[in-house]
């Protein structure tokens, strides 16, 4: 049987459509080095408990995480490139994943030029570039009332897999059911965080823009007509999230009503004797 986090870990899958990695519409990628669209492009995203999760190869980024537990996500690109030449093979984009919880408060999308849109925020966030992987998350005393405005902590690093155009993430995040915002960027080994940021110069390392504080992602997670990402800067997460401490609660509590009108009858039945 399945323990309760597990019941409520299972798979998500989100799509996204296919040739729109350009921001805005009217973004110009790099050409030295040369980048496609494709290797930027999102085009799925699946969620789900590494219980459930079918082993993997060995993986080409091997991080801290424990391999028996936690969430496994998987990103789907249009291609894999590796532009910089990298040992691991991957070096066209950066991949964040932020992850909504009930707890979740932080609403700033990390340094994208993004933020949350609508209630609540992110509890844990996820970074993936060719060079590494990293994971934060906000301390357990995010439960407390006065735990808002705490920052993310460093958490165990990802492990990564490459399997065709897909990115299999396994990472230390408790299994459970979220939301997410998801979205890829140009990576550059070039800059501080690995982020090529949009700018309006002409250059062919750069990533044109019609505004130099335009977001960082070229690609986001998002329904086909949400056109508030790039003109009012904010992102709409994709799934739904789901306390598994409020549903275990109801279920012990609906388990003790078994048991008490269970008891009532068989006092019935006695007294009737």
């Amino acid at each position: 049987m399945l323990s309760v986090p597990l019941l409520f870990a299972a798979l998500f899958s989100y799509p996204d459509p296919a040739g729109d990695a350009r921001g805005d519409g009217g973004y110009v990628l790099p050409t030295r080095p040369a980048i496609s669209g494709d290797a930027l492009d999102l085009r799925e995203f699946r969620a789900e408990a590494l219980g459930n999760a079918a082993k993997k190869s060995l993986p080409l980024l091997q991080g801290t995480a424990k391999p028996s537990a936690g969430m496994r996500f998987t990103v789907g690109l249009g291609r894999i490139e590796n532009p910089w030449g990298l040992p691991s093979g991957f070096s066209a984009s950066v991949v964040d994943i932020f992850v909504k919880s009930p707890l979740g408060t932080v609403r700033t999308l990390g340094n994208l030029g993004l933020n949350v849109r609508g209630a609540g925020g992110w509890h844990y966030h996820v970074r993936v570039t060719g060079a590494g992987a990293t994971l934060e998350g906000l301390p357990t005393a995010q439960e407390s009332a006065a735990a808002v405005g705490q920052k993310p902590v460093p958490m165990a690093a990802p492990t990564v897999t490459i399997e065709g155009t897909n990115l299999i993430i396994d990472t230390a995040i408790p299994s459970g059911q979220y939301a997410y915002w998801v979205t890829s960027s140009v990576y550059s080994p070039l800059s501080a965080d690995g982020i090529l940021r949009p700018s309006t110069g002409t250059d062919t390392s750069a990533l044109q823009a019609s505004r130099a504080s335009a977001p960082a992602p070229v690609d986001v997670l998002a329904a086909p007509d949400d056109t508030a990402v790039y003109t009012l800067d904010t992102l709409a997460p994709v799934g739904e999230t789901r306390d598994s401490r409020t549903l275990l609660l109801a279920a012990v509590g609906g388990v003790g009503l078994l048991l008490t009108v269970g008891a009532t009858v068989l006092v019935w039945r006695r007294r009737g004797v």
